[in-house]
């Protein structure tokens, strides 16, 4: 899949609304929207909200808001399929007279005894073919009173084979499938049959998916064959494992996509790990969402499952925070800083805080909790204020003090002023330093003293240091 493909390339990002945005799936979304915008193609979203027990609208939203807040921006959509319930019904009854479909009078009960009778015979659990329509077969007589499902008639012989382009060739032979239910006794229809119908309907060219999706597929190709439909390409994402090797489970991991910027993480920083979770482009570990639309042509996809690391996740995070726009950062630090109590009035501009403070966080909230000591009144613990500010060093302190009133507040004149300071009074760094940061912050670990007084203005740490001198 290295050159355009002959038709539109159009993909589907297709969620069941039973849960969030998890990581997986948003990897889905990923590499299906990157496919469509590096072939000039369309990216549509569709709602698979079939099942009415467990979707849920808060589902819904919750997903939407999980590719808004990745930037995945779709081009058709989103479609659900509860709205496309006349659609459904249409192409049963074009199957139903085609002969391609046939109503199943089979009780569930008589079904689970047909699949227990050939687990007891050491075969494959299926359906028997009871009420499956064949030349010269006389059927039972139809029970009084019970409503049929409706079930594909799929083939008996042959093999169903596809050219997997993350897999490879995978053949199924059509003996390992059953005769598929496509509509229940309410003539709802079931998942599999209407994902081939969308596919077909949305003119869907590539369907990228979670390897989980490998035994839907042979199943989906039969359907979109008896209905007179082209097949998309498909291609299937091994699975994402968790830190320990296992599947990722929400007991154990952070799944949920919208768990990350609460906790702090830049989207960008989590499209490029996701990106780079079960896809290479050389050695290229960071790169923009253009690179990757650029890039990303299908080739290069692993077919082995991925392991989520956490640090390699941080690392990128703390790249992208020291690229960003300090003018963004300040604006989803200040809730965490204000809930904590920071006071903002007569403070430090925050941009030029974190401007500061970024090189060394991984998360936003880290930048916010470490962007603290500049909007709370400094409590320098006691013990080690004796410990610091002894009497050697209080006349230099007095001596900075004094010359803090007419020395030009730049970092740059600040650092010369304390180095002159040190040398008259026949100091080291840290013996001066220590007392000075925690007269101004309360802390003995800060950035550069320099920086810190320059940002906190020459009447805040004139006043701070005269309650000590």
């Amino acid at each position: 899949m290295t050159t355009a493909p002959a038709k539109p390339v159009r993909t589907r990002f297709a969620p069941s609304p039973t849960g969030y945005l998890h990581l997986g799936g948003a990897r889905t979304a990923l590499y299906s929207w990157a496919y469509a915008r590096h072939f000039g193609g369309t990216f549509v979203l569709r709602i698979e909200d079939t099942d009415l027990e467990r979707s849920t609208p808060e589902a819904v939203q919750a997903i939407i808001e999980g590719m808004e807040w990745l930037g995945l921006s779709h081009d058709e959509g989103p479609f659900y399929q509860m709205q496309r319930m006349d659609r459904y019904r249409e192409v049963v009854a074009q199957m139903l007279e085609a002969g391609t479909a046939y109503h199943c009078y089979s009780s569930q009960e008589e079904v689970e005894a047909m699949r227990e009778r050939m687990r007891v015979a050491g075969e494959k659990p299926r359906y028997d073919g009871t009420w499956r329509p064949e030349p010269g077969k006389t059927l039972p007589a139809i029970p009084a009173d019970r409503k049929p499902v409706v079930r594909f008639k799929n083939p008996l012989d042959g093999e169903v084979s596809w050219d997997d382009f993350v897999k490879g060739t995978i053949t199924i032979g059509n003996k390992e499938l059953d005769d598929l239910v496509i509509a229940r006794p309410d003539g709802t229809p079931t998942y599999n049959f209407c994902v081939a119908v969308d596919d077909w309907d949305m003119e869907i060219s590539h369907v990228l998916r979670g390897d989980d999706h490998v035994n839907n597929t042979p199943r989906q190709i039969n359907i979109l064959r008896a209905i007179g439909a082209p097949l998309p390409l498909y291609g299937h994402l091994p699975m994402i494992l968790g830190a320990d090797g296992q599947k990722m489970s929400k007991r154990k991991d952070a799944v949920n996509v919208m768990d990350y910027p609460a906790q702090g993480y830049l989207p960008e920083a989590i499209l490029n790990y996701l990106a780079r979770l079960g896809w290479s482009h050389g050695d290229d570990e960071v790169f923009s969402m253009e690179q990757v639309c650029s890039w990303f042509d299908g080739t290069h996809l692993s077919n082995s499952a991925a392991q989520f690391n956490i640090e390699k996740l941080n690392w990128l995070n703390n790249h992208y925070i020291k690229q960003a726009d300090d003018e963004r950062l300040a604006s989803l630090a200040q809730p965490r800083m204000l809930a904590a109590g920071a006071v903002f009035d007569g403070a430090p501009a925050l941009p030029a805080v974190l401007a500061l403070m970024k090189e060394r966080v991984n998360t936003v909230n880290e930048l916010a909790d470490a962007a603290m000591l500049f909007y709370r009144a400094p409590q320098p613990d006691a013990a080690l204020m004796a410990q610091h500010l002894t009497d050697a060093v209080k006349p230099a302190l007095a001596q900075f003090a004094g010359r803090c009133a007419t020395v030009a507040w730049t970092k740059e004149a600040l650092a010369a002023m304390i180095k002159e300071v040190l040398a008259a009074n026949t100091l080291k760094m840290p013996q001066m330093a220590m007392p000075l940061r925690l007269i101004v912050t309360g802390q003995l670990q800060t950035p550069a003293i320099d920086a810190v007084l320059q940002i906190f203005g020459r009447e805040t740490i004139v006043a701070r240091l005269a309650k000590f001198l």
